[in-house]
């Protein structure tokens, strides 16, 4: 372990934290899987080489790397060698594909474009993919015409990293696009340190010995913060996991050792839901971060599996580390998002602006007070950047309250109509959008109905108006979404209908078909037995 002091903001870029962990660490295994395990001074060296062909085809420092790749070390390698050149990294969501995935290949302009051979057969089913960047295949398959990954590393190495900024964008993230069409957000590189310095280092308190697991996808940028980057900080090994396996969780951990983890709800309420083993508990993981998890489940998984599920707090792309429980002074519940961070002044504020009571919501507005703890904008949308903000203060579009006797901040909605569906938020104008193309789809609204089988989420509900005299199968619908969209866009519940309640001012009343919920015309994906498509 090699826990770097990072004082000094020269050294507040990755590819010289890296360097200083190949001097300090070089032995020590950093990204590991099934057949690799790569060192820190292997990865210094492996992305000098990438970063040099990367160079060779043209990518220079501002431009954009895209990776539409499943999580594998290759993954982070690309993102260090991108960085190297001062060119920025751009995850593409592996779930996406259709329509979906050229909108953001388009609006992300990269120069190069990596994937895998997963990845790379979707590709080529859109026309003319290649002008999205020159096509890199990473890992064995077929993909006749592409570049390959063996050839970046056959490249010249560079001599060094270009001199950074710890402000400059450095990588820039999609967002779920909760309140309306998905933004690029352009984060920097003490956005994400901050976040682990002050917030999910201090948090699982590694020591010597300690491995992380990694199974959350690499486009998510919670993976990051507490796993890789936080690998990286800390000088301690990550395990880079293809994918969550709910049966094979328990056998992974124990093969790798691992001692520390980062969950979405859904995850730990799924293998809480496993049948009781007797070697429950007979594993070397010792901590791990659960985010939702219900809190009468808390404890009860703590004692079966032996382990501490540790506090978490908020977090978002444009600010990576809101809120967390490490300043409090009393007993806090483990849902309570805690206090804000010292480096942000954060007010609850209502739709003009002022402040809100303490044990009223109003939505969370937060003033940097130091360089570089907010996002650099969003990227080629000034439009959108100049209306996140009101004067020197960034509207997060989160709801809060701070309770009057602790002044410990709770989170109550997201201030835009949102469904949390398996850990993400997904924006219903965004799989609205997706339905309307359908030929026959006059209208639609999407929203949430809460979920039976886990608190705090969501199961996914379409109101559909088919035009005039048509008829439309939903499994022909469900069908034409998985196409077009994540997989998870795909709706639990559909029913059609002749109308949808709207306002005066044509805004679609959602509140009056939660009210519905599930009726006797709907249809229920479950029920009927269909697959989805991912």
């Amino acid at each position: 372990m090699n826990r770097l002091d990072l004082s000094d903001t020269a050294g507040r870029t990755f590819p010289a934290i890296l360097r200083r962990q190949a001097l300090e660490n070089g032995d020590t295994p950093f990204l590991v899987n099934d057949s690799q395990s790569i060192s820190f001074a292997e990865a210094d060296r492996l992305t000098d080489h990438l970063a040099g062909g990367l160079r060779a085809l043209g990518v220079k420092a501002g431009e954009r790397v895209g990776l539409y790749l499943g999580n594998c070390p290759e993954f982070v390698l690309l993102t260090l060698a991108a960085n190297k050149l001062g060119a920025i990294w751009v995850p593409v969501s592996t779930d996406y594909r259709g329509e979906w995935l050229r909108d953001t290949l388009e609006r992300s302009r990269c120069r190069v474009l990596l994937a895998d051979p997963e990845r790379a057969a979707r590709l080529e089913e859109l026309e003319d993919f290649k002008q999205y960047g020159t096509a890199i295949c990473v890992g064995e398959g077929n993909a006749p015409g592409w570049l390959r990954y063996a050839e970046l590393l056959q490249a010249v190495p560079i001599d060094t990293a270009v001199e950074q900024d710890y402000g400059d964008t450095c990588a820039i993230l999609w967002t779920s696009g909760t309140t309306g069409k998905s933004k690029g957000v352009m984060q920097n590189y003490n956005g994400w340190i901050r976040a682990i310095d002050k917030g999910a280092s201090p948090m699982f308190s590694s020591h010597e010995g300690d491995v992380i697991y990694c199974a959350l996808p690499l486009f998510n940028t919670g993976a990051w913060i507490t796993s890789v980057y936080r690998a990286l900080l800390e000088g301690i090994p990550c395990v880079i996991e293809a994918r969550f396996s709910v049966t094979e969780f328990w056998e992974r951990i124990a093969k790798f050792q691992a001692t520390q983890t980062f969950l979405i709800g859904a995850m730990g309420v799924f293998l809480w839901n496993q049948p009781e083993a007797e070697g429950d508990a007979d594993t070397r993981l010792s901590k791990a971060m659960i985010v939702p998890f219900p809190p009468d489940l808390r404890e009860p998984f703590e004692q079966r599996f032996g382990l501490t599920i540790l506090t978490a707090g908020l977090g978002m792309s444009e600010c990576q580390l809101i809120a967390n429980q490490l300043a409090a002074t009393v007993e806090l519940p483990a849902h309570a998002l805690g206090y804000p961070a010292a480096d942000i002044d954060l007010r609850l504020c209502d739709e003009d602006g002022r402040e809100v009571a303490d044990g009223e919501a109003g939505e969370m507005c937060i003033r940097p007070l130091a360089p570089h703890v907010l996002f650099n904008g969003y990227f080629e949308n000034p439009e959108a950047t100049a209306a996140a903000f009101r004067g020197d203060y960034f509207l997060t579009g989160d709801m809060a309250r701070r309770d009057p006797d602790t002044g410990a901040l709770y989170f109550v909605d997201r201030k835009k109509d949102v469904v949390r569906f398996a850990g993400r938020n997904i924006s219903s104008l965004e799989v609205e959008s997706v339905v309307r193309r359908h030929p026959i789809v006059s209208d639609v609204a999407a929203y949430g109905i809460p979920s039976a089988e886990i608190a705090s989420e969501d199961e996914l509900k379409l109101a559909v108006v088919l035009k005039a005299g048509e008829t439309l199968q939903p499994e022909h619908l469900c069908n034409f979404i998985a196409e077009n969209a994540p997989h998870y866009f795909v709706p639990r519940y559909l029913e059609y209908v002749d109308s949808l309640p709207y306002t005066p001012t044509n805004k679609v009343q959602k509140f009056k078909l939660r009210e519905r919920g599930v009726t006797a015309d709907t249809w229920d994906r479950q029920a009927a037995g269909y697959q989805v498509k991912r």
